[in-house]
């Protein structure tokens, strides 16, 4: 069996290896523009790696808004899809926000692409309102609360 672990991201190496992953999975993999991609908010967020069998794997990020908390980013290198990665992601995510006291009571809200709607809806988030395209690629808001 794949052996997945999260971790949250505690210094630059470990960040640097969480930009990797996005620059393959979205601007690479999805022609997201790095200007969309990368943005004043990653200071301020929460960032985890995910590493199958030792490796670096996915990633995640989560942080405050004025609509409560948002999770994002989620990406899993195309080789390690199937193994486990996206799910270890969401929990480790939602562990880390339900530890938060400031974070107590508030909605939890991400932008969910089509074919990650089920993996969330899983951990109980629901689907709100009409799909929408953001950076050319379809999504649903989804929520749920801690």
């Amino acid at each position: 069996m794949n052996e997945v672990t999260v971790k949250k991201v505690t210094n630059k190496a470990a960040l640097k290896q969480v930009f990797a992953i996005r620059q393959e999975v979205f601007v690479v993999g999805q022609n997201v523009p790095p200007a969309e991609e990368y943005h004043e908010f990653e200071e301020f967020s929460i960032h985890f790696l995910a590493l199958a069998e030792g490796e670096p794997a996915g990633t995640a990020r989560w942080r405050f808004t004025e609509n409560g908390v948002k999770l994002e980013r989620f990406a899993v290198l195309e080789k390690d899809r199937g193994k486990g990665v996206g799910t270890a992601l969401v929990q480790a995510v939602i562990e880390d926000v339900k530890s938060t006291a400031e974070a107590e009571g508030k909605c939890l809200y991400l932008h969910a692409q089509l074919h990650a709607v089920p993996l969330y809806a899983k951990f109980g988030f629901k689907k709100v309102g009409d799909v929408f395209s953001e950076c050319d690629i379809l999504h649903y808001k989804m929520e749920r609360y801690l």
